[in-house]
């Protein structure tokens, strides 16, 4: 047994002692988001947890019911949703939770209130659980106005006034990415220690990308601007090499590999769905925030991402996110128009 890699391995910085570390630098702090993080945390690490024997379990298959964006709901997409409803209630630093899977929000009883706002999608892309295709989580968090006075429009602001957001990636391994305003940091979970380590500090998206994610079954549906950006993808006028095609169908999985290899990620509105099929809250602005922090940008088509105000809380949104260069060009294209 060697006592001294063992001895090392006590020297890792977890994301519990990493989120301690920017608590510190806040001295009013009490420690609450903190608290929040962890109990995030460990419904990531109970999702995963079912995800990786989910075929042995007998958890596949269609849970009967349809959730309110029209959906089958899986199994693992009720238990996803169960355990992160109690997770964050119980943590007592809740008020208000918007999850995709719940057609109202749900408002947290006054006992167990807490000053923040969770907006989460807690398994995107389970229609890909039966062939092993990753899966995520995503959330983000605000705060909240009045603690004694809490409702649904609590949830409906613009993305530029998240305090945290981030995802966990149920894949080959299970990764927790997270951005509280100051860059984004990647930490993959070791399963002797049942901890998440820092393995991917201050991820900073490549500036221009050899790379575009889009589903282009939907093209003869597309706008101008996406069927030109996407046209100079593949037959670049300037003499450069084409960029290669990547679409996973698994956003949590496709911006993942658009944040650590550059690129395009894109789910624009088309003829079929002209608002776009993203949700804003718990899918457009996590995910757009992630970008910004690391050095991105996330465009809608006429706006910045981050700057919608949503009406409803599953409204819907196109988005173009990426690499700072390639979203400029899509930028220009609109404004073309």
């Amino acid at each position: 047994m060697d006592h001294e890699a063992d001895a090392n391995r006590t020297d890792l910085m977890t994301i519990t002692r990493f989120v301690l570390n920017e608590q510190s630098k806040f001295p009013e702090s009490r420690g609450d988001f903190t608290i929040l993080i962890s109990h995030i945390v460990l419904g990531c690490k109970f999702v995963c947890s079912s995800v990786n024997k989910a075929g042995l379990a007998k958890l596949l298959g269609l849970a009967g019911d349809t959730n309110i964006q029209g959906e089958e709901q899986k199994k693992l997409d009720v238990i996803s949703n169960e355990v992160f409803v109690k997770a964050l209630i119980s943590s007592g630093r809740t008020c208000l939770l918007v999850s995709e899977e719940n057609e109202d929000a749900i408002i947290v009883p006054p006992s167990q209130r807490g000053k923040y706002i969770v907006v989460f999608d807690p398994l995107d892309g389970s229609s890909n659980i039966d062939c092993g295709v990753s899966i995520g989580t995503i959330f983000g968090i605000y705060m909240v106005k009045d603690i004694n006075n809490v409702t649904v429009q609590d949830a409906l602001q613009p993305g530029s006034k998240l305090v945290a957001a981030g995802y966990c990636m149920y894949g080959s391994s299970c990764t927790f990415v997270l951005s509280t305003g100051y860059g984004v940091n990647g930490f993959t979970l070791d399963p002797s220690l049942g901890e998440f380590i820092l393995t991917h500090p201050n991820i900073k998206v490549p500036k221009k990308g050899k790379i575009y994610s889009v589903n282009e079954g939907n093209a003869k549906n597309w706008d101008e601007p996406t069927t030109k950006y996407v046209a100079n993808c593949k037959f670049p006028q300037d003499g450069s090499s084409p960029k290669s095609l990547r679409y996973i169908g698994s956003m949590v999985a496709d911006i993942h590999r658009t944040l650590l290899y550059g690129g395009t990620f894109m789910y624009p509105a088309d003829t079929k769905n002209p608002n776009g099929k993203l949700r804003v809250l718990y899918e457009v602005f996590p995910m757009s925030y992630l970008m910004e922090q690391a050095g991105g940008q996330a465009f809608t088509g006429k706006q910045r991402a981050l700057d919608l105000v949503p009406e409803k809380i599953h409204d819907r949104s196109p988005i173009f996110l990426g690499s700072y260069d390639e979203i400029e060009k899509i930028k220009e294209l609109y404004a073309e128009l």
